[in-house]
Protein backbone atom coordinates (compact mmCIF):
# COMPACT_ATOMS: atom_id res chain seq x y z
CA UNK A 1 0.00 0.00 0.00
CA UNK A 2 1.12 3.53 -0.84
CA UNK A 3 0.95 6.60 1.11
CA UNK A 4 1.41 9.98 -2.05
CA UNK A 5 0.64 13.40 -2.75
CA UNK A 6 -1.74 12.17 -6.18
CA UNK A 7 -5.22 12.97 -6.19
CA UNK A 8 -7.37 10.13 -7.69
CA UNK A 9 -10.47 9.91 -9.35
CA UNK A 10 -13.40 9.17 -8.16
CA UNK A 11 -11.53 8.44 -4.69
CA UNK A 12 -12.53 10.33 -1.22
CA UNK A 13 -9.07 10.64 0.30
CA UNK A 14 -10.90 11.46 3.63
CA UNK A 15 -12.06 7.92 4.23
CA UNK A 16 -8.26 7.25 4.29
CA UNK A 17 -8.74 3.65 2.29
CA UNK A 18 -5.52 2.04 1.10
CA UNK A 19 -4.30 2.57 -2.25
CA UNK A 20 -2.82 -0.28 -3.60
CA UNK A 21 0.35 0.36 -5.78
CA UNK A 22 0.92 -2.20 -8.93
CA UNK A 23 4.30 -3.09 -10.19
CA UNK A 24 3.61 -4.77 -13.16
CA UNK A 25 0.35 -6.45 -14.82
CA UNK A 26 0.01 -9.56 -17.32
CA UNK A 27 -3.43 -11.17 -18.85
CA UNK A 28 -6.48 -10.55 -16.38
CA UNK A 29 -3.94 -10.00 -13.08
CA UNK A 30 -2.12 -7.24 -11.13
CA UNK A 31 0.29 -7.35 -8.96
CA UNK A 32 2.40 -6.00 -6.69
CA UNK A 33 6.02 -5.42 -6.16
CA UNK A 34 5.91 -8.35 -3.11
CA UNK A 35 4.13 -10.48 -5.62
CA UNK A 36 1.10 -9.91 -3.89
CA UNK A 37 -2.26 -10.82 -7.17
CA UNK A 38 -5.38 -9.30 -7.73
CA UNK A 39 -7.66 -10.77 -10.13
CA UNK A 40 -8.71 -7.50 -12.62
CA UNK A 41 -12.49 -8.36 -12.90
CA UNK A 42 -13.58 -4.72 -14.30
CA UNK A 43 -11.18 -4.51 -16.87
CA UNK A 44 -9.46 -1.49 -15.28
CA UNK A 45 -12.36 0.45 -16.09
CA UNK A 46 -13.66 -1.21 -18.77
CA UNK A 47 -10.58 -1.27 -20.93
CA UNK A 48 -8.76 -4.08 -21.11
CA UNK A 49 -9.90 -6.12 -23.29
CA UNK A 50 -6.87 -8.52 -24.52
CA UNK A 51 -5.38 -8.69 -21.52
CA UNK A 52 -2.62 -6.78 -19.43
CA UNK A 53 0.30 -6.24 -21.66
CA UNK A 54 -0.32 -8.07 -24.39
CA UNK A 55 3.05 -8.85 -26.27
CA UNK A 56 1.66 -7.91 -29.89
CA UNK A 57 0.31 -4.66 -28.38
CA UNK A 58 3.19 -3.99 -26.71
CA UNK A 59 5.97 -4.92 -29.03
CA UNK A 60 3.93 -2.13 -31.71
CA UNK A 61 3.93 0.02 -28.86
CA UNK A 62 8.24 -0.15 -28.55
CA UNK A 63 8.87 -0.56 -32.25
CA UNK A 64 7.24 3.20 -32.62
CA UNK A 65 8.86 4.59 -29.89
CA UNK A 66 11.81 4.21 -32.04
CA UNK A 67 10.57 5.87 -35.25
CA UNK A 68 8.13 8.71 -34.20
CA UNK A 69 6.99 9.65 -30.99
CA UNK A 70 4.30 12.88 -31.64
CA UNK A 71 3.12 15.03 -34.39
CA UNK A 72 1.33 17.86 -34.91
CA UNK A 73 -1.67 16.58 -36.04
CA UNK A 74 -2.88 19.73 -37.69
CA UNK A 75 -2.17 19.77 -41.77
CA UNK A 76 0.64 16.89 -40.91
CA UNK A 77 -0.41 13.31 -41.23
CA UNK A 78 1.61 9.71 -40.21
CA UNK A 79 0.86 6.23 -41.33
CA UNK A 80 -0.34 4.92 -38.33
CA UNK A 81 -2.89 6.98 -38.14
CA UNK A 82 -3.54 6.48 -41.80
CA UNK A 83 -3.46 3.01 -41.41
CA UNK A 84 -5.59 3.46 -38.59
CA UNK A 85 -8.55 5.37 -40.31
CA UNK A 86 -8.44 3.28 -43.20
CA UNK A 87 -8.92 0.20 -41.23
CA UNK A 88 -11.44 1.37 -39.08
CA UNK A 89 -13.55 2.85 -41.63
CA UNK A 90 -13.26 -1.03 -43.58
CA UNK A 91 -14.97 -2.49 -40.17
CA UNK A 92 -17.55 -0.43 -39.65
CA UNK A 93 -20.44 0.12 -42.01
CA UNK A 94 -20.08 1.79 -45.06
CA UNK A 95 -21.89 5.41 -44.64
CA UNK A 96 -19.13 5.81 -41.78
CA UNK A 97 -16.45 7.70 -44.07
CA UNK A 98 -14.64 9.94 -41.89
CA UNK A 99 -12.49 9.35 -38.55
CA UNK A 100 -11.21 12.41 -36.46
CA UNK A 101 -9.31 11.21 -33.35
CA UNK A 102 -9.38 12.34 -29.92
CA UNK A 103 -7.32 10.89 -26.78
CA UNK A 104 -10.36 9.96 -24.25
CA UNK A 105 -14.16 8.87 -24.30
CA UNK A 106 -14.95 12.15 -22.93
CA UNK A 107 -13.80 13.82 -25.83
CA UNK A 108 -14.91 11.59 -28.25
CA UNK A 109 -17.96 12.88 -27.61
CA UNK A 110 -17.64 16.21 -27.08
CA UNK A 111 -16.19 15.99 -30.61
CA UNK A 112 -19.42 14.44 -31.43
CA UNK A 113 -21.48 16.77 -29.89
CA UNK A 114 -19.78 19.92 -31.57
CA UNK A 115 -19.71 17.90 -35.09
CA UNK A 116 -23.31 17.38 -34.75
CA UNK A 117 -23.88 21.23 -33.85
CA UNK A 118 -21.75 22.37 -36.81
CA UNK A 119 -23.37 20.75 -38.98
CA UNK A 120 -26.59 22.37 -38.44
CA UNK A 121 -24.96 25.68 -38.08
CA UNK A 122 -22.61 25.47 -41.67
CA UNK A 123 -26.09 24.01 -43.53
CA UNK A 124 -27.83 27.11 -42.06
CA UNK A 125 -30.79 25.50 -39.94
CA UNK A 126 -28.73 25.87 -36.75
CA UNK A 127 -30.36 23.79 -34.16
CA UNK A 128 -29.17 23.61 -30.55
CA UNK A 129 -30.78 21.05 -28.33
CA UNK A 130 -29.36 17.41 -27.74
CA UNK A 131 -31.81 14.85 -26.61
CA UNK A 132 -30.33 12.15 -23.85
CA UNK A 133 -31.62 9.10 -22.60
CA UNK A 134 -32.37 9.07 -18.74
CA UNK A 135 -29.39 7.65 -16.69
CA UNK A 136 -27.37 7.59 -19.38
CA UNK A 137 -22.92 8.50 -18.69
CA UNK A 138 -21.18 10.15 -21.42
CA UNK A 139 -17.97 11.39 -19.53
CA UNK A 140 -17.06 14.17 -17.19
CA UNK A 141 -15.86 17.03 -19.34
CA UNK A 142 -18.13 19.56 -19.04
CA UNK A 143 -20.29 18.78 -22.49
CA UNK A 144 -20.20 15.18 -21.67
CA UNK A 145 -21.42 16.31 -18.15
CA UNK A 146 -25.08 17.93 -19.84
CA UNK A 147 -25.69 15.34 -21.85
CA UNK A 148 -25.22 13.08 -18.86
CA UNK A 149 -27.11 11.61 -15.98
CA UNK A 150 -27.57 14.66 -13.16
CA UNK A 151 -26.31 13.86 -9.61
CA UNK A 152 -24.16 14.10 -6.62
CA UNK A 153 -21.11 13.37 -9.22
CA UNK A 154 -21.52 16.59 -10.84
CA UNK A 155 -23.98 19.06 -8.88
CA UNK A 156 -21.16 21.45 -8.38
CA UNK A 157 -20.72 22.04 -11.89
CA UNK A 158 -24.35 22.84 -12.27
CA UNK A 159 -24.34 26.03 -13.43
CA UNK A 160 -22.06 25.27 -16.80
CA UNK A 161 -24.09 22.37 -17.94
CA UNK A 162 -26.26 23.22 -20.52
CA UNK A 163 -30.15 22.37 -20.89
CA UNK A 164 -30.82 19.12 -23.00
CA UNK A 165 -33.99 17.18 -23.77
CA UNK A 166 -34.31 13.82 -21.51
CA UNK A 167 -36.13 10.64 -22.71
CA UNK A 168 -37.01 7.62 -20.17
CA UNK A 169 -35.17 4.69 -20.11
CA UNK A 170 -36.86 1.98 -22.26
CA UNK A 171 -37.42 -0.41 -19.05
CA UNK A 172 -39.16 -3.21 -19.51
CA UNK A 173 -42.69 -3.06 -20.52
CA UNK A 174 -42.14 0.83 -20.94
CA UNK A 175 -40.59 0.33 -24.23
CA UNK A 176 -42.99 2.20 -26.04
CA UNK A 177 -43.09 4.96 -23.78
CA UNK A 178 -40.29 5.68 -24.53
CA UNK A 179 -40.01 5.61 -28.34
CA UNK A 180 -43.47 8.02 -27.95
CA UNK A 181 -41.31 10.22 -25.86
CA UNK A 182 -38.32 10.04 -28.60
CA UNK A 183 -41.34 11.15 -31.45
CA UNK A 184 -42.55 13.80 -29.74
CA UNK A 185 -38.91 15.21 -28.77
CA UNK A 186 -37.81 14.86 -32.61
CA UNK A 187 -40.76 16.66 -33.87
CA UNK A 188 -39.54 19.68 -32.16
CA UNK A 189 -36.03 19.55 -34.39
CA UNK A 190 -33.49 18.52 -31.79
CA UNK A 191 -29.70 18.80 -33.19
CA UNK A 192 -28.67 15.26 -32.17
CA UNK A 193 -30.08 11.96 -30.21
CA UNK A 194 -27.24 10.68 -28.29
CA UNK A 195 -27.27 7.01 -26.86
CA UNK A 196 -25.11 3.81 -25.73
CA UNK A 197 -26.14 1.42 -27.23
CA UNK A 198 -27.84 -1.73 -26.12
CA UNK A 199 -27.24 -1.26 -21.87
CA UNK A 200 -25.81 1.94 -19.74
CA UNK A 201 -22.59 1.57 -17.90
CA UNK A 202 -21.99 3.97 -15.17
CA UNK A 203 -25.87 4.22 -14.96
CA UNK A 204 -25.84 0.66 -13.36
CA UNK A 205 -25.27 -1.67 -16.37
CA UNK A 206 -29.09 -0.95 -17.50
CA UNK A 207 -29.69 -3.42 -20.72
CA UNK A 208 -32.63 -2.82 -23.53
CA UNK A 209 -33.19 -4.81 -26.28
CA UNK A 210 -31.17 -4.64 -29.59
CA UNK A 211 -35.31 -3.60 -31.53
CA UNK A 212 -35.51 -0.35 -29.88
CA UNK A 213 -32.55 0.82 -30.72
CA UNK A 214 -33.04 0.02 -33.91
CA UNK A 215 -36.79 1.76 -33.96
CA UNK A 216 -35.01 5.07 -31.90
CA UNK A 217 -32.75 4.98 -35.06
CA UNK A 218 -35.24 5.13 -37.28
CA UNK A 219 -37.42 7.90 -35.38
CA UNK A 220 -34.65 9.99 -35.63
CA UNK A 221 -33.78 8.96 -39.08
CA UNK A 222 -37.66 9.81 -40.08
CA UNK A 223 -37.04 13.67 -38.21
CA UNK A 224 -33.65 14.22 -39.40
CA UNK A 225 -32.30 14.39 -36.12
CA UNK A 226 -28.71 13.07 -36.13
CA UNK A 227 -27.81 9.99 -34.76
CA UNK A 228 -24.61 9.70 -32.08
CA UNK A 229 -23.71 6.04 -30.69
CA UNK A 230 -21.49 6.59 -27.55
CA UNK A 231 -19.80 3.22 -27.69
CA UNK A 232 -16.76 3.73 -26.03
CA UNK A 233 -17.80 1.30 -23.27
CA UNK A 234 -19.75 -1.16 -25.67
CA UNK A 235 -17.30 -1.29 -28.12
CA UNK A 236 -14.92 -3.95 -29.42
CA UNK A 237 -16.92 -7.16 -28.01
CA UNK A 238 -18.36 -6.21 -24.59
CA UNK A 239 -21.50 -6.74 -25.67
CA UNK A 240 -20.88 -10.05 -27.44
CA UNK A 241 -20.44 -8.32 -31.15
CA UNK A 242 -17.47 -6.26 -31.96
CA UNK A 243 -20.00 -3.41 -31.45
CA UNK A 244 -22.90 -3.40 -29.89
CA UNK A 245 -25.25 -1.23 -33.09
CA UNK A 246 -24.64 -4.34 -35.10
CA UNK A 247 -26.72 -6.23 -32.48
CA UNK A 248 -29.66 -3.74 -33.95
CA UNK A 249 -28.41 -3.49 -37.65
CA UNK A 250 -28.09 0.59 -36.55
CA UNK A 251 -25.61 2.71 -38.39
CA UNK A 252 -25.31 5.77 -36.42
CA UNK A 253 -24.58 9.28 -38.29
CA UNK A 254 -21.89 9.85 -35.74
CA UNK A 255 -20.37 7.12 -33.38
CA UNK A 256 -17.41 7.28 -30.69
CA UNK A 257 -14.74 4.72 -29.69
CA UNK A 258 -11.92 5.01 -27.39
CA UNK A 259 -11.14 2.21 -24.25
CA UNK A 260 -11.10 -1.14 -26.14
CA UNK A 261 -9.64 0.78 -29.15
CA UNK A 262 -5.82 0.01 -28.05
CA UNK A 263 -6.89 -3.01 -26.43
CA UNK A 264 -7.05 -0.50 -23.14
CA UNK A 265 -3.07 0.05 -23.28
CA UNK A 266 -2.88 3.53 -23.80
CA UNK A 267 -4.94 6.77 -24.13
CA UNK A 268 -6.44 7.00 -27.54
CA UNK A 269 -9.96 7.71 -29.05
CA UNK A 270 -11.90 8.71 -32.40
CA UNK A 271 -15.10 9.89 -33.36
CA UNK A 272 -16.55 8.49 -36.44
CA UNK A 273 -18.86 9.92 -39.24
CA UNK A 274 -20.95 10.30 -42.31
CA UNK A 275 -20.07 12.52 -45.60
CA UNK A 276 -23.04 14.66 -44.71
CA UNK A 277 -21.58 15.90 -41.22
CA UNK A 278 -17.86 16.17 -42.71
CA UNK A 279 -19.21 17.87 -45.99
CA UNK A 280 -20.88 20.32 -43.63
CA UNK A 281 -17.82 21.94 -42.34
CA UNK A 282 -15.53 21.16 -46.03
CA UNK A 283 -15.40 24.58 -47.83
CA UNK A 284 -12.83 26.89 -48.95
CA UNK A 285 -14.28 29.15 -46.21
CA UNK A 286 -11.87 28.96 -43.06
CA UNK A 287 -14.68 29.96 -40.96
CA UNK A 288 -15.96 26.61 -41.59
CA UNK A 289 -13.87 24.91 -40.56
CA UNK A 290 -14.47 22.04 -37.54
CA UNK A 291 -12.06 23.87 -34.64
CA UNK A 292 -11.38 20.97 -32.40
CA UNK A 293 -7.99 19.22 -31.72
CA UNK A 294 -5.80 18.83 -28.35
CA UNK A 295 -2.01 18.33 -28.39
CA UNK A 296 -1.90 14.42 -29.02
CA UNK A 297 -4.74 13.87 -31.10
CA UNK A 298 -3.69 10.80 -33.15
CA UNK A 299 -0.33 10.21 -31.06
CA UNK A 300 1.57 8.10 -33.03
CA UNK A 301 2.40 5.51 -30.29
CA UNK A 302 -1.75 5.02 -29.68
CA UNK A 303 -2.57 5.02 -33.30
CA UNK A 304 0.64 1.76 -33.86
CA UNK A 305 -1.20 0.17 -30.18
CA UNK A 306 -4.49 0.46 -31.76
CA UNK A 307 -2.80 -0.30 -35.63
CA UNK A 308 -2.03 -3.48 -33.37
CA UNK A 309 -5.23 -4.49 -31.27
CA UNK A 310 -6.98 -4.38 -34.89
CA UNK A 311 -4.61 -7.08 -35.97
CA UNK A 312 -5.41 -9.18 -32.99
CA UNK A 313 -9.08 -9.15 -34.08
CA UNK A 314 -7.80 -10.30 -37.62
CA UNK A 315 -5.75 -12.87 -36.63
CA UNK A 316 -6.57 -14.43 -33.45
CA UNK A 317 -9.84 -16.15 -32.03
CA UNK A 318 -11.00 -12.65 -30.31
CA UNK A 319 -14.94 -13.91 -30.90
CA UNK A 320 -14.47 -17.69 -29.80
CA UNK A 321 -13.10 -16.30 -26.32
CA UNK A 322 -15.81 -13.43 -26.31
CA UNK A 323 -18.59 -16.83 -26.93
CA UNK A 324 -16.46 -18.27 -24.12
CA UNK A 325 -16.70 -15.56 -21.67
CA UNK A 326 -20.31 -14.87 -22.26
CA UNK A 327 -21.29 -18.58 -21.60
CA UNK A 328 -19.01 -18.55 -18.52
CA UNK A 329 -20.65 -15.79 -16.89
CA UNK A 330 -24.34 -16.79 -17.77
CA UNK A 331 -23.19 -19.77 -15.47
CA UNK A 332 -21.74 -18.24 -13.01
CA UNK A 333 -24.76 -15.18 -13.01
CA UNK A 334 -27.16 -18.48 -12.54
CA UNK A 335 -25.82 -19.63 -9.50
CA UNK A 336 -25.89 -16.34 -7.91
CA UNK A 337 -29.57 -15.71 -9.22
CA UNK A 338 -30.65 -18.26 -6.64
CA UNK A 339 -29.86 -16.27 -3.78
CA UNK A 340 -32.10 -13.55 -2.48
CA UNK A 341 -29.98 -10.98 -1.28
CA UNK A 342 -29.54 -10.58 -5.08
CA UNK A 343 -31.63 -9.57 -7.77
CA UNK A 344 -32.20 -8.40 -11.34
CA UNK A 345 -29.56 -10.84 -12.41
CA UNK A 346 -28.99 -9.60 -16.33
CA UNK A 347 -26.00 -10.21 -19.05
CA UNK A 348 -24.97 -8.77 -22.40
CA UNK A 349 -22.35 -10.81 -23.88
CA UNK A 350 -19.32 -10.77 -21.81
CA UNK A 351 -20.89 -7.90 -19.24
CA UNK A 352 -22.85 -9.73 -15.64
CA UNK A 353 -24.69 -7.34 -13.56
CA UNK A 354 -27.06 -8.41 -10.11
CA UNK A 355 -28.11 -5.39 -7.58
CA UNK A 356 -27.56 -6.15 -4.41
CA UNK A 357 -30.28 -5.83 -1.73
CA UNK A 358 -29.30 -3.30 0.54
CA UNK A 359 -30.76 -0.72 3.06
CA UNK A 360 -29.19 2.33 1.43
CA UNK A 361 -29.63 1.84 -2.82
CA UNK A 362 -28.20 4.09 -5.06
CA UNK A 363 -24.56 5.22 -6.12
CA UNK A 364 -23.97 6.38 -2.65
CA UNK A 365 -24.91 3.13 -1.33
CA UNK A 366 -22.29 2.28 1.90
CA UNK A 367 -22.61 -1.32 0.32
CA UNK A 368 -19.86 -0.21 -2.12
CA UNK A 369 -16.49 0.58 -0.68
CA UNK A 370 -17.55 -2.52 1.84
CA UNK A 371 -17.45 -4.43 -0.94
CA UNK A 372 -14.51 -2.95 -3.02
CA UNK A 373 -12.48 -3.44 0.49
CA UNK A 374 -13.78 -7.08 0.55
CA UNK A 375 -12.54 -8.01 -2.56
CA UNK A 376 -9.33 -6.50 -2.37
CA UNK A 377 -8.43 -8.29 0.87
CA UNK A 378 -9.84 -11.18 -1.64
CA UNK A 379 -7.41 -10.98 -4.47
CA UNK A 380 -9.98 -9.35 -6.57
CA UNK A 381 -10.48 -5.57 -8.33
CA UNK A 382 -14.14 -4.86 -8.22
CA UNK A 383 -15.45 -1.27 -8.15
CA UNK A 384 -19.52 -1.89 -7.95
CA UNK A 385 -21.77 1.51 -9.19
CA UNK A 386 -23.50 1.64 -5.41
CA UNK A 387 -25.61 -1.18 -4.85
CA UNK A 388 -24.59 -2.97 -8.67
CA UNK A 389 -22.27 -5.20 -8.94
CA UNK A 390 -21.12 -6.21 -12.10
CA UNK A 391 -18.08 -8.55 -13.21
CA UNK A 392 -16.50 -7.44 -17.24
CA UNK A 393 -12.94 -9.11 -16.81
CA UNK A 394 -10.57 -9.35 -20.38
CA UNK A 395 -11.69 -11.74 -22.47
CA UNK A 396 -7.96 -13.90 -21.71
CA UNK A 397 -9.07 -14.28 -17.98
CA UNK A 398 -9.00 -18.09 -16.76
CA UNK A 399 -12.31 -20.08 -15.72
CA UNK A 400 -10.76 -20.36 -12.46
CA UNK A 401 -9.94 -16.92 -12.25
CA UNK A 402 -13.27 -16.24 -13.64
CA UNK A 403 -14.32 -18.41 -10.58
CA UNK A 404 -12.44 -16.74 -8.15
CA UNK A 405 -14.10 -13.17 -8.83
CA UNK A 406 -18.41 -14.79 -8.12
CA UNK A 407 -16.50 -16.75 -5.50
CA UNK A 408 -15.75 -13.23 -3.77
CA UNK A 409 -18.94 -11.65 -4.83
CA UNK A 410 -20.94 -15.17 -2.70
CA UNK A 411 -18.75 -14.45 0.26
CA UNK A 412 -19.55 -11.22 0.22
CA UNK A 413 -23.00 -11.51 1.26
CA UNK A 414 -22.48 -13.24 3.98
CA UNK A 415 -19.82 -11.32 5.37
CA UNK A 416 -20.84 -8.03 4.61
Amino acid sequence: MNQSPVWHPFTQHGLGDPTPLIDRAAGACLYDADGNRWIDAISSWWVTTHGHAHPRIMAAIRAQTEKLDQLIFAGWTHEPAETLAAELIRITPAPLTRAFFSDSGSTSVEVALKMALGYWYNIGEPRHRILVLEHSYHGDTIGTMSVGERGVYNRAWQPLLFDVGTIPFPHEGQEQATLDALEAACSQKPAAFIVEPLILGAGGMLIYPAWVLAEMRAICARHNVLFIADEVMTGWGRTGTRFACDQAGVIPDIVCLSKGLTGGAIPLAVTLCTDPVFDAHYSTDRARTFYHSSSYTANPIACAAANANLEIWRDEPVQARIDALADAQAAHLALLAADPRARSPRRLGTIAAVDIVVPDNGYLSTFAPRLIAFARDHGVLLRPLGNSVYVMPPYCIAPDELAQVWDTIRASLDAL
